[in-house]
Protein backbone atom coordinates (compact mmCIF):
# COMPACT_ATOMS: atom_id res chain seq x y z
CA UNK A 1 0.00 0.00 0.00
CA UNK A 2 1.68 2.90 1.25
CA UNK A 3 4.76 3.65 4.10
CA UNK A 4 3.56 4.02 7.58
CA UNK A 5 2.56 6.70 8.69
CA UNK A 6 4.92 6.88 11.59
CA UNK A 7 8.20 7.07 9.05
CA UNK A 8 9.72 10.40 10.15
CA UNK A 9 10.74 12.41 7.49
CA UNK A 10 14.91 12.15 8.38
CA UNK A 11 14.54 8.76 7.98
CA UNK A 12 12.73 9.09 4.49
CA UNK A 13 15.06 11.45 3.57
CA UNK A 14 18.01 8.71 4.37
CA UNK A 15 16.61 5.75 3.68
CA UNK A 16 15.06 6.30 0.39
CA UNK A 17 17.96 9.25 -1.71
CA UNK A 18 19.56 6.18 -3.27
CA UNK A 19 16.53 3.85 -3.59
CA UNK A 20 14.49 6.63 -5.56
CA UNK A 21 14.88 6.74 -8.88
CA UNK A 22 18.28 7.55 -9.49
CA UNK A 23 17.32 9.51 -12.55
CA UNK A 24 14.86 10.52 -15.33
CA UNK A 25 16.36 10.82 -19.02
CA UNK A 26 15.80 7.41 -19.87
CA UNK A 27 12.46 5.54 -19.50
CA UNK A 28 11.93 1.72 -20.18
CA UNK A 29 9.40 1.75 -22.75
CA UNK A 30 6.13 0.32 -23.04
CA UNK A 31 5.70 -3.58 -24.22
CA UNK A 32 3.12 -4.86 -26.78
CA UNK A 33 2.21 -8.82 -27.34
CA UNK A 34 -0.64 -11.33 -25.36
CA UNK A 35 0.19 -9.27 -21.74
CA UNK A 36 0.28 -5.79 -23.76
CA UNK A 37 1.50 -2.94 -20.41
CA UNK A 38 0.39 0.12 -21.07
CA UNK A 39 1.77 3.44 -19.79
CA UNK A 40 -1.23 5.67 -18.15
CA UNK A 41 0.11 9.66 -16.97
CA UNK A 42 -0.97 11.97 -15.57
CA UNK A 43 0.38 15.89 -15.52
CA UNK A 44 -1.01 19.37 -14.25
CA UNK A 45 1.42 20.81 -17.09
CA UNK A 46 0.06 24.33 -16.33
CA UNK A 47 -1.18 25.17 -19.80
CA UNK A 48 -3.53 27.74 -18.24
CA UNK A 49 -3.33 31.62 -18.85
CA UNK A 50 -5.06 34.68 -17.33
CA UNK A 51 -7.28 35.39 -20.04
CA UNK A 52 -9.51 33.70 -22.70
CA UNK A 53 -8.15 32.60 -26.00
CA UNK A 54 -4.49 33.27 -24.40
CA UNK A 55 -3.29 29.70 -24.56
CA UNK A 56 -4.22 29.20 -28.14
CA UNK A 57 -2.34 32.20 -29.13
CA UNK A 58 0.90 31.08 -27.41
CA UNK A 59 0.30 27.86 -29.00
CA UNK A 60 -0.46 29.14 -32.74
CA UNK A 61 3.50 29.26 -33.01
CA UNK A 62 6.31 26.60 -31.79
CA UNK A 63 8.68 29.17 -29.85
CA UNK A 64 6.66 29.23 -25.78
CA UNK A 65 9.43 28.21 -23.95
CA UNK A 66 6.70 26.71 -21.29
CA UNK A 67 4.58 24.78 -23.46
CA UNK A 68 7.98 23.54 -25.19
CA UNK A 69 8.90 22.62 -21.86
CA UNK A 70 5.79 20.59 -21.34
CA UNK A 71 5.94 18.97 -24.47
CA UNK A 72 9.46 17.86 -23.33
CA UNK A 73 8.64 16.36 -20.30
CA UNK A 74 5.70 14.24 -21.79
CA UNK A 75 7.98 13.01 -24.89
CA UNK A 76 10.40 12.00 -22.83
CA UNK A 77 8.26 9.78 -20.41
CA UNK A 78 6.26 8.99 -23.65
CA UNK A 79 3.01 7.69 -21.94
CA UNK A 80 0.38 5.90 -24.06
CA UNK A 81 -2.74 7.80 -22.29
CA UNK A 82 -2.42 10.81 -20.79
CA UNK A 83 -4.26 13.17 -18.78
CA UNK A 84 -3.19 16.91 -18.60
CA UNK A 85 -4.92 19.12 -16.20
CA UNK A 86 -4.87 22.97 -16.22
CA UNK A 87 -5.34 23.30 -20.47
CA UNK A 88 -7.26 25.67 -21.01
CA UNK A 89 -10.92 24.64 -22.64
CA UNK A 90 -11.59 26.07 -25.91
CA UNK A 91 -15.06 25.08 -27.59
CA UNK A 92 -13.50 24.32 -30.67
CA UNK A 93 -10.85 22.07 -29.96
CA UNK A 94 -8.25 24.81 -31.42
CA UNK A 95 -5.67 24.24 -28.05
CA UNK A 96 -5.69 20.74 -27.84
CA UNK A 97 -5.09 20.41 -32.15
CA UNK A 98 -2.08 22.98 -31.80
CA UNK A 99 -0.14 21.55 -28.78
CA UNK A 100 -0.04 18.41 -30.14
CA UNK A 101 1.07 19.85 -33.85
CA UNK A 102 3.39 22.44 -32.90
CA UNK A 103 4.73 20.87 -29.49
CA UNK A 104 4.37 17.29 -29.11
CA UNK A 105 4.39 16.02 -32.83
CA UNK A 106 8.30 18.08 -32.95
CA UNK A 107 11.12 17.26 -31.66
CA UNK A 108 12.24 19.47 -27.98
CA UNK A 109 15.68 19.32 -27.33
CA UNK A 110 16.43 16.15 -29.12
CA UNK A 111 13.70 13.66 -27.59
CA UNK A 112 11.45 11.95 -29.55
CA UNK A 113 8.03 12.91 -31.07
CA UNK A 114 5.13 12.04 -29.63
CA UNK A 115 1.95 11.63 -31.60
CA UNK A 116 -1.25 11.11 -29.89
CA UNK A 117 -3.84 9.86 -32.40
CA UNK A 118 -6.92 10.53 -30.32
CA UNK A 119 -8.17 12.79 -27.67
CA UNK A 120 -11.11 13.91 -25.45
CA UNK A 121 -11.95 17.48 -23.84
CA UNK A 122 -14.98 18.92 -22.79
CA UNK A 123 -16.26 22.25 -21.06
CA UNK A 124 -15.71 22.30 -17.67
CA UNK A 125 -17.24 24.28 -14.80
CA UNK A 126 -14.12 26.61 -13.81
CA UNK A 127 -15.40 30.29 -14.94
CA UNK A 128 -18.65 29.43 -15.89
CA UNK A 129 -21.45 31.92 -14.43
CA UNK A 130 -23.42 30.67 -11.31
CA UNK A 131 -25.62 33.82 -11.67
CA UNK A 132 -25.95 33.40 -7.91
CA UNK A 133 -23.95 35.07 -5.46
CA UNK A 134 -21.91 31.79 -3.82
CA UNK A 135 -19.62 33.77 -1.63
CA UNK A 136 -22.45 36.50 -0.25
CA UNK A 137 -20.27 39.64 -0.78
CA UNK A 138 -22.98 41.90 -2.54
CA UNK A 139 -25.00 39.97 -5.08
CA UNK A 140 -23.84 37.79 -8.10
CA UNK A 141 -20.84 38.56 -10.19
CA UNK A 142 -21.33 37.73 -14.21
CA UNK A 143 -18.65 39.39 -16.08
CA UNK A 144 -15.69 37.79 -16.71
CA UNK A 145 -11.97 38.54 -15.89
CA UNK A 146 -11.56 38.85 -12.09
CA UNK A 147 -11.70 37.24 -8.74
CA UNK A 148 -14.99 38.06 -7.76
CA UNK A 149 -16.20 37.00 -10.63
CA UNK A 150 -14.09 33.23 -10.13
CA UNK A 151 -15.75 33.22 -6.53
CA UNK A 152 -19.17 32.82 -7.94
CA UNK A 153 -18.50 30.97 -10.70
CA UNK A 154 -19.32 26.76 -10.43
CA UNK A 155 -15.43 26.66 -10.56
CA UNK A 156 -12.79 28.99 -9.48
CA UNK A 157 -12.29 30.55 -12.58
CA UNK A 158 -11.92 34.04 -14.62
CA UNK A 159 -13.05 32.65 -17.79
CA UNK A 160 -15.16 29.41 -19.04
CA UNK A 161 -12.74 27.55 -19.42
CA UNK A 162 -9.67 28.32 -17.31
CA UNK A 163 -7.84 25.33 -15.57
CA UNK A 164 -9.63 22.82 -17.94
CA UNK A 165 -8.74 19.03 -18.86
CA UNK A 166 -7.33 17.11 -22.20
CA UNK A 167 -6.83 13.58 -22.43
CA UNK A 168 -4.31 12.27 -25.05
CA UNK A 169 -4.61 8.64 -26.00
CA UNK A 170 -1.90 6.35 -28.69
CA UNK A 171 -5.62 3.88 -28.53
CA UNK A 172 -8.90 4.66 -29.89
CA UNK A 173 -11.38 6.46 -26.95
CA UNK A 174 -14.87 5.69 -27.39
CA UNK A 175 -16.39 8.88 -27.89
CA UNK A 176 -19.73 8.33 -27.88
CA UNK A 177 -19.40 5.86 -24.60
CA UNK A 178 -17.59 8.80 -22.53
CA UNK A 179 -19.76 10.05 -19.01
CA UNK A 180 -19.58 12.96 -17.85
CA UNK A 181 -20.59 14.52 -14.46
CA UNK A 182 -20.08 18.80 -15.21
CA UNK A 183 -23.65 19.42 -13.59
CA UNK A 184 -24.19 16.61 -10.70
CA UNK A 185 -25.06 19.05 -8.21
CA UNK A 186 -23.32 18.90 -4.34
CA UNK A 187 -26.69 18.71 -2.54
CA UNK A 188 -27.77 15.38 -4.43
CA UNK A 189 -24.65 13.37 -2.87
CA UNK A 190 -26.09 11.55 0.62
CA UNK A 191 -24.18 12.53 3.40
CA UNK A 192 -22.46 15.34 1.80
CA UNK A 193 -20.11 17.46 3.37
CA UNK A 194 -21.73 20.91 2.22
CA UNK A 195 -20.80 23.33 5.01
CA UNK A 196 -23.73 24.18 6.88
CA UNK A 197 -25.28 27.57 7.22
CA UNK A 198 -22.67 28.49 4.69
CA UNK A 199 -24.04 29.00 0.99
CA UNK A 200 -27.95 30.31 0.57
CA UNK A 201 -30.67 27.85 -0.28
CA UNK A 202 -30.30 29.68 -3.51
CA UNK A 203 -26.51 28.38 -3.81
CA UNK A 204 -27.25 25.03 -2.87
CA UNK A 205 -29.53 24.46 -5.03
CA UNK A 206 -27.61 24.71 -8.10
CA UNK A 207 -24.22 24.32 -6.51
CA UNK A 208 -22.22 21.59 -8.85
CA UNK A 209 -20.14 19.38 -6.65
CA UNK A 210 -17.17 19.53 -9.87
CA UNK A 211 -15.28 22.01 -9.53
CA UNK A 212 -13.89 21.06 -13.15
CA UNK A 213 -15.41 17.84 -14.22
CA UNK A 214 -15.15 14.03 -13.94
CA UNK A 215 -14.91 12.15 -16.72
CA UNK A 216 -15.37 8.55 -17.65
CA UNK A 217 -13.00 7.88 -20.79
CA UNK A 218 -13.28 4.47 -22.17
CA UNK A 219 -9.90 3.71 -24.01
CA UNK A 220 -9.98 0.57 -26.49
CA UNK A 221 -6.83 -1.07 -25.98
CA UNK A 222 -7.10 -4.08 -28.18
CA UNK A 223 -10.28 -6.04 -27.72
CA UNK A 224 -10.24 -4.97 -23.98
CA UNK A 225 -11.83 -1.66 -22.62
CA UNK A 226 -9.92 0.66 -19.59
CA UNK A 227 -12.26 3.53 -18.22
CA UNK A 228 -10.13 6.11 -17.94
CA UNK A 229 -11.80 8.37 -15.38
CA UNK A 230 -10.24 11.60 -14.81
CA UNK A 231 -10.77 14.89 -12.58
CA UNK A 232 -9.06 17.65 -11.08
CA UNK A 233 -10.12 18.35 -7.69
CA UNK A 234 -10.44 22.06 -5.62
CA UNK A 235 -7.68 22.37 -3.52
CA UNK A 236 -8.61 22.49 -0.37
CA UNK A 237 -7.25 25.52 0.90
CA UNK A 238 -8.37 28.93 0.17
CA UNK A 239 -11.15 28.81 2.41
CA UNK A 240 -12.25 29.79 6.28
CA UNK A 241 -13.93 28.38 8.97
CA UNK A 242 -16.37 26.74 7.11
CA UNK A 243 -13.60 24.50 5.09
CA UNK A 244 -15.89 24.73 1.62
CA UNK A 245 -12.73 23.96 -0.16
CA UNK A 246 -11.80 21.26 1.57
CA UNK A 247 -15.34 20.19 1.98
CA UNK A 248 -15.33 20.01 -1.73
CA UNK A 249 -12.20 18.45 -2.27
CA UNK A 250 -12.95 15.40 -0.66
CA UNK A 251 -16.62 14.78 -1.74
CA UNK A 252 -14.97 15.27 -5.55
CA UNK A 253 -12.84 12.52 -4.60
CA UNK A 254 -15.93 10.42 -3.35
CA UNK A 255 -17.94 10.47 -6.50
CA UNK A 256 -14.89 8.72 -7.68
CA UNK A 257 -15.19 6.06 -5.06
CA UNK A 258 -18.65 5.34 -5.07
CA UNK A 259 -18.64 5.31 -8.84
CA UNK A 260 -16.16 2.09 -8.70
CA UNK A 261 -18.08 1.14 -6.05
CA UNK A 262 -20.99 -1.12 -6.48
CA UNK A 263 -24.68 -0.68 -7.58
CA UNK A 264 -25.24 0.05 -4.02
CA UNK A 265 -23.01 2.95 -3.54
CA UNK A 266 -23.52 5.05 -6.78
CA UNK A 267 -27.23 4.77 -7.60
CA UNK A 268 -27.29 8.25 -6.45
CA UNK A 269 -25.18 9.60 -9.66
CA UNK A 270 -26.32 11.11 -12.06
CA UNK A 271 -24.28 11.81 -15.61
CA UNK A 272 -24.71 15.31 -17.77
CA UNK A 273 -27.21 13.08 -20.21
CA UNK A 274 -29.44 11.50 -17.23
CA UNK A 275 -27.61 8.43 -17.22
CA UNK A 276 -27.67 6.97 -13.28
CA UNK A 277 -25.00 4.29 -11.60
CA UNK A 278 -21.60 4.22 -11.73
CA UNK A 279 -19.28 1.64 -12.98
CA UNK A 280 -20.41 -1.68 -13.76
CA UNK A 281 -18.53 -4.15 -11.16
CA UNK A 282 -15.51 -5.83 -12.88
CA UNK A 283 -14.90 -3.34 -15.14
CA UNK A 284 -11.04 -2.35 -15.38
CA UNK A 285 -10.16 1.65 -14.76
CA UNK A 286 -7.67 3.80 -14.28
CA UNK A 287 -7.99 6.83 -11.67
CA UNK A 288 -5.81 9.51 -12.48
CA UNK A 289 -5.53 13.69 -11.80
CA UNK A 290 -4.13 16.19 -9.46
CA UNK A 291 -6.64 14.76 -6.84
CA UNK A 292 -4.84 18.43 -4.94
CA UNK A 293 -4.91 15.61 -1.63
CA UNK A 294 -1.88 14.31 0.12
CA UNK A 295 -2.73 11.05 2.64
CA UNK A 296 -0.51 12.62 5.29
CA UNK A 297 0.61 16.07 5.17
CA UNK A 298 -1.32 19.29 3.59
CA UNK A 299 -5.07 20.84 4.28
CA UNK A 300 -6.90 17.77 3.33
CA UNK A 301 -10.65 17.03 4.83
CA UNK A 302 -11.09 13.46 6.46
CA UNK A 303 -8.08 11.74 4.87
CA UNK A 304 -10.20 12.55 1.09
CA UNK A 305 -7.43 10.81 -0.74
CA UNK A 306 -7.92 7.74 1.25
CA UNK A 307 -11.43 6.79 -0.21
CA UNK A 308 -9.02 5.67 -2.98
CA UNK A 309 -5.96 4.60 -1.48
CA UNK A 310 -8.03 2.01 0.60
CA UNK A 311 -10.40 1.20 -2.16
CA UNK A 312 -11.39 -2.52 -2.23
CA UNK A 313 -11.94 -1.99 -5.72
CA UNK A 314 -8.11 -0.45 -7.03
CA UNK A 315 -4.78 -2.69 -7.17
CA UNK A 316 -2.05 -0.18 -5.93
CA UNK A 317 1.79 -1.23 -6.93
CA UNK A 318 4.29 -2.45 -4.47
CA UNK A 319 5.70 1.04 -4.00
CA UNK A 320 4.00 4.13 -5.52
CA UNK A 321 5.47 6.31 -8.34
CA UNK A 322 8.58 8.09 -7.04
CA UNK A 323 11.73 10.13 -7.67
CA UNK A 324 14.97 10.89 -6.32
CA UNK A 325 14.43 14.76 -7.29
CA UNK A 326 11.25 14.96 -4.47
CA UNK A 327 13.96 13.42 -2.05
CA UNK A 328 16.34 16.30 -2.75
CA UNK A 329 13.71 19.03 -3.14
CA UNK A 330 12.68 18.58 0.41
CA UNK A 331 16.01 18.24 1.79
CA UNK A 332 17.70 21.25 0.02
CA UNK A 333 14.27 23.51 0.24
CA UNK A 334 13.47 22.51 4.01
CA UNK A 335 10.71 24.84 5.36
CA UNK A 336 7.68 22.74 6.19
CA UNK A 337 9.37 19.99 4.62
CA UNK A 338 11.06 19.23 7.85
CA UNK A 339 7.60 18.72 9.84
CA UNK A 340 5.95 16.41 7.41
CA UNK A 341 5.34 13.05 7.68
CA UNK A 342 5.05 11.78 4.59
CA UNK A 343 7.70 10.55 2.08
CA UNK A 344 9.41 12.96 0.43
CA UNK A 345 10.17 10.25 -2.11
CA UNK A 346 6.23 10.04 -3.45
CA UNK A 347 5.73 13.98 -3.79
CA UNK A 348 4.40 15.39 -6.99
CA UNK A 349 4.34 19.05 -6.91
CA UNK A 350 6.85 21.48 -5.43
CA UNK A 351 4.82 23.67 -3.11
CA UNK A 352 5.48 27.04 -1.02
CA UNK A 353 8.98 25.53 0.94
CA UNK A 354 6.82 27.81 3.78
CA UNK A 355 3.68 26.21 3.70
CA UNK A 356 2.29 23.61 2.45
CA UNK A 357 5.29 22.42 1.35
CA UNK A 358 5.95 19.72 -1.08
CA UNK A 359 3.46 17.03 -1.24
CA UNK A 360 1.78 14.25 -2.70
CA UNK A 361 -1.19 15.09 -5.18
CA UNK A 362 -1.32 13.54 -8.53
CA UNK A 363 -2.27 9.85 -8.47
CA UNK A 364 -2.56 7.29 -11.29
CA UNK A 365 -4.23 4.51 -9.81
CA UNK A 366 -5.19 1.22 -11.36
CA UNK A 367 -7.76 -1.47 -10.43
CA UNK A 368 -8.07 -4.84 -10.16
CA UNK A 369 -7.86 -6.96 -12.99
CA UNK A 370 -4.74 -4.52 -14.19
CA UNK A 371 -1.55 -5.48 -12.91
CA UNK A 372 0.53 -2.72 -11.74
CA UNK A 373 4.35 -2.68 -13.37
CA UNK A 374 6.71 0.19 -13.01
CA UNK A 375 6.05 3.76 -12.10
CA UNK A 376 7.65 6.59 -11.39
CA UNK A 377 7.58 10.66 -10.79
CA UNK A 378 9.27 13.04 -13.15
CA UNK A 379 11.30 14.67 -10.97
CA UNK A 380 14.96 14.78 -11.98
CA UNK A 381 17.98 15.60 -9.47
CA UNK A 382 20.05 18.55 -9.69
CA UNK A 383 22.58 16.91 -11.96
CA UNK A 384 20.85 15.54 -14.40
CA UNK A 385 20.42 17.37 -17.18
CA UNK A 386 16.72 17.29 -17.34
CA UNK A 387 16.68 19.22 -13.94
CA UNK A 388 16.07 22.28 -16.47
CA UNK A 389 12.26 21.00 -16.92
CA UNK A 390 11.98 21.35 -12.93
CA UNK A 391 13.96 23.72 -11.27
CA UNK A 392 14.15 24.31 -8.14
CA UNK A 393 11.14 26.72 -7.19
CA UNK A 394 10.35 29.85 -8.06
CA UNK A 395 10.42 30.95 -11.28
CA UNK A 396 8.72 27.75 -12.14
CA UNK A 397 10.00 26.57 -15.91
CA UNK A 398 7.58 24.24 -16.40
CA UNK A 399 4.79 23.64 -13.94
CA UNK A 400 4.55 23.07 -9.98
CA UNK A 401 3.69 19.39 -10.19
CA UNK A 402 5.08 16.28 -11.77
CA UNK A 403 4.60 14.00 -14.44
CA UNK A 404 3.49 10.61 -12.90
CA UNK A 405 3.05 7.41 -14.55
CA UNK A 406 2.21 4.03 -13.98
CA UNK A 407 2.73 1.08 -16.84
CA UNK A 408 -0.27 -1.16 -16.07
CA UNK A 409 -0.39 -4.59 -17.88
CA UNK A 410 -3.19 -6.48 -19.27
CA UNK A 411 -3.97 -9.93 -20.73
Amino acid sequence: MDHPRDLSRRAALASLAGAALAGTAAFPASATGPRRTVRFATFNASLNRGTQGALVTDLSAADNVQARNAAETIQRVDPDVLLINEFDYDADGTAARLFRRNYLAMSQNGARPVHYRYHYTGPVNTGVASGVDFDGRGGAVTTPGSDAYGQDAFGYGWFPGQYGMLVLSKYPIATRAVRTFQRFLWKDMPDNLLPKDYYSDEAEAVFRLSSKSHWDVPVRIGHETVHFLVSHPTPPTFDGVEDRNGRRNHDEIRLWADYIGGRRRCSYLYDDKGVRGGLRPGARFVIAGDQNADPYDGDSYGDAIRQLLDHPAVNLPATPPSSAGGVEAARLQGGANTAHTGNPAYDTADFSDTAPGNLRVDYVIPSKGLTPVSNGVFWPTSDDPLYRLVGSGWPVPTSDHRLVWQDVRLG
